[in-house]
């Protein structure tokens, strides 16, 4: 996006010093090595225009420094002739010095960039194809990445001092809590899906958000628990901000937005695509719930910024489409290498150096913190880091986080360092902007690099091993040494029937009902096999194979047409002609089956034959 909006380009050179007074290009001839002094508008031109020709064009752009050379290179090899002075800041550290530039005054003093930038940093076509010729390509911008987290986060703050009457300012050191979220993922994901069976997942009838009940009952069963725990009700100050749910938050509206889920009354079911997932490698359902979030409208990410006030209002129909939002930042995603972390500042700033920025709100004046006439967002100061970061750490922290794109690493939102609101009409009661403030930095994992494209393979982390379980030649399941955890308990009552509140007891019938809804033995085998200090009995083994071998003796081929003949002999003649033999089978004496799909051709069959099947 140009820094300035209008002209964005100048035909040629002459055209470019024509736009100038006489004051602006009698300032710019000292920076030529002429003698002459022209005082006539058209002289100037001409002097001016000669002194950037041939040769003396080169030997002028050797003498800028190197930020202004970079300023040179960026603009010649970019479609855009415009200095993009926020991204130019964003990959260098520093903008070029261009000089004072006063208009009609006397007072200019411009540095010899501006014989190269012209009105609103603007490099004429004509002289960017000479400059072409000889300055080099700008280097590609680079992402820092770190082998090793710190253990603490540096936070920066200030107070009013009431005593000395002063504002006072210092650092501190706050600890890092750090995710990896690959595992947690398809642990979620199966539990969550799981819970949706059981008709245990409450959504909205209207906006078909998870409700509050719905939401605790998910975070009993994410691996870990959400990324934070807002105080007890009753040690809850009147003003305290609540964070609230981020995982537990965002799968329900996940495995609806890739169709897994589907509204029924005011609960979740499983769609037929839910249930093959149940037994299907769960990398192959994690990346394909991150492709569907991608083209999702279903949440515009902005809305979970709840300080963010009017977007439902004339402010929503100021916001660009989330689709493009998003694919600015998967591209970023995909730039982080995998296994090492990033800092979210030094992402957003190569962001921005990389030209990949976007657009949350066209017209952010409609947007605004506490009241709308006097808490706008129109002009904002650092802009970017108020709307177009916040979207994006919720993007990140949210749903890239939760499907194991990302590990995280995080602290309390209050903790982080993103102020730049708080100069906001309204914004002095907020300890923070928005629930995802804390995100400090993130980690690509090697799920993330397959749901990304980067790799074509992923082997999955092994289960995590953790002895909680004994496992009984009686085909018993005891619960000992540490305590379950609800994904845990929900895992057993989905094999296993439940005997008292520490013992589950395998039975045939019960797993065969499980198997039937599409869960797998090898699931289960592999759980307790985790779970348990000790191999599994032999009996155990045997139990299970038993189960899978009755399991897979018969196979749903689809549904079909039973019709019933005159009489045998006709049964049988259709079963074996040569025209309608391959779409049916003989059942019984006179009945014949044919498969739905192959209706039409059995129909077309059987009128060559001479008969006719009715509707």
């Amino acid at each position: 996006m140009p820094y300035y909006q209008n002209p964005e380009k100048i035909p040629t050179l002459v055209e470019a010093l024509n736009n100038y007074n006489v004051e602006q290009l009698k300032s710019l001839l000292p920076l030529l090595p002429t003698q002459e002094q022209p005082t006539r508008k058209a002289q100037l031109v001409e002097v001016i225009f000669k002194g950037l020709e041939g040769n003396s064009l080169r030997q002028l752009w050797e003498q800028l420094d190197w930020v202004q050379q970079a300023a040179v290179s960026e603009i010649v090899h970019s479609e855009i002739s415009q200095l993009e002075r926020e991204h130019f800041q964003a990959k260098y550290g520093q903008l070029p010095e261009l000089g004072t530039w006063g208009g009609y005054g006397r007072n200019n003093k411009p540095t010899l960039l501006r014989l190269f930038l012209y009105s609103y940093d603007i490099m004429p076509e004509d002289l960017k194809e000479r400059l072409k010729t000889f300055v080099r390509p700008p280097p590609k911008a680079k992402l820092k990445a770190l082998d090793e987290l710190p253990t603490h986060m540096i936070r920066k703050w200030k107070a009013y001092n009431w005593e000395t009457k002063k504002q006072e300012s210092g650092t501190e050191e706050i600890p890092l809590e750090v995710r990896e979220m690959e595992r947690a993922a398809i642990n979620d994901l199966q539990a969550v899906l799981r819970l949706i069976q059981t008709e245990k997942v409450s959504v909205s009838d209207k906006t078909r958000l998870p409700t509050t009940s719905t939401q605790k009952a998910i975070t009993a069963l994410l691996q870990d628990g959400d990324y934070y725990t807002d105080p007890p009700e009753s040690e809850r100050q009147p003003d305290d901000q609540l964070i609230g749910s981020i995982r537990a938050y965002a799968w329900p509206l996940i495995v609806q937005a890739a169709l897994l889920a589907e509204l029924s009354g005011k609960k979740l079911s499983l769609t037929k695509a839910g249930q093959k997932a149940l037994s299907a490698p769960s990398e192959t359902t994690l990346k394909l719930l991150w492709s569907k979030w991608q083209k999702t409208t279903f949440l515009d990410e902005l809305r979970r910024i709840n300080a963010i006030k009017g977007q439902t209002g004339k402010g929503q129909r100021g916001l660009t489409a989330v689709a493009g939002r998003r694919k600015a930042l998967v591209a970023a995603l995909s730039d982080c290498p995998v296994g090492r972390w990033v800092a979210l500042e030094e992402l957003f700033r190569y962001i921005l150096a990389t030209g990949q920025d976007f657009e949350v709100s066209r017209q952010p004046g409609n947007l605004y913190i506490s009241e709308a006439g006097y808490g706008s967002l129109e002009g904002l100061e650092g802009g970017w880091s108020v709307l177009e970061e916040r979207y994006a750490l919720c993007f990140l922290f949210e749903y890239a986080a939760t499907l194991g794109i990302i590990d995280v690493a995080y602290v309390h939102p209050a903790a982080g360092n993103r102020d730049a609101y708080t100069d906001l009409w309204g914004a002095d009661d907020l300890e923070f902007l928005s629930r995802y403030d804390g995100l400090a930095y993130l980690r690509l994992t090697k799920l993330g690099a397959y749901c990304l494209g980067l790799s074509s393979t992923y082997t999955p982390a092994p289960l995590d091993v953790r002895h909680a379980l004994k496992v009984l030649p009686n085909l018993e399941i005891a619960a000992v040494g540490s305590p379950l955890t609800p994904g845990e308990r929900l895992m057993l009552e989905q094999y296993a029937q439940p005997v008292s509140d520490a013992v589950w007891r395998l039975e045939l019938g019960y797993l065969l009902e499980a198997l039937a809804k599409g869960h797998r033995v090898g699931e289960f085998q592999e759980f307790l096999q985790a779970r348990s200090s000790e191999p599994l009995p032999e009996t155990v083994k045997q139990f299970f194979q038993d189960a899978k071998d009755r399991s897979e003796s018969l196979q749903n081929r689809g549904t079909a047409l039973l019709i019933e003949c005159r009489d045998a002999a006709l049964a049988t003649l259709i079963a074996n002609d040569s025209r309608t033999k391959k779409y049916c089978l003989l059942a019984g004496e006179r009945s014949l089956v044919v498969p739905l799909e192959s209706e039409t051709k059995f129909r077309n069959a059987l009128g060559k034959l001479g008969y006719s099947l009715p509707q």
